[in-house]
């Protein structure tokens, strides 16, 4: 096809007595792009969020845990907001629940293991 008669092909096309190309495809692309971007984006934020309360909310005295600022202690006492957390002797620290990072050890773990 010769490049004048492929303009004459988008010419014709587009003549104001035609009816316009709806926008309506368009739209719903770029709104399906953005459900999936916040899809992928937001949703193992939230389910990292929610195992992260359900090891917080499980933690007990006793517990031995790791904090955000890679300090090791044992739980000696729990607050509605905050642990207190034994990390030396003679040593203890309130810590924010949401600095807990991990458990090292559960606090009835090791009994009845013994032989």
């Amino acid at each position: 096809m010769h490049p004048l008669d492929l303009g004459l092909v988008i010419a014709q096309q587009t003549t104001p007595g035609g009816a316009a190309p709806s926008a309506m495809p368009s739209f719903l692309f770029l709104i399906l792009m953005i459900g999936a971007m916040w899809f992928l984006l937001f949703a193992p934020q939230r389910k990292k969020e929610k195992e992260h309360r359900k090891l917080v909310d499980g933690l007990a005295a006793g517990d031995e845990v790791l904090t955000a600022g890679g300090i090791y202690g044992e739980i000696t006492s729990v607050r509605p907001d905050r642990f207190i957390v034994r990390i030396g002797d003679n040593t203890k620290v309130e810590i924010g629940k949401s600095f807990i990072q991990g458990v090292v050890k559960k606090a009835n773990e090791g009994k009845g293991d013994k032989k």
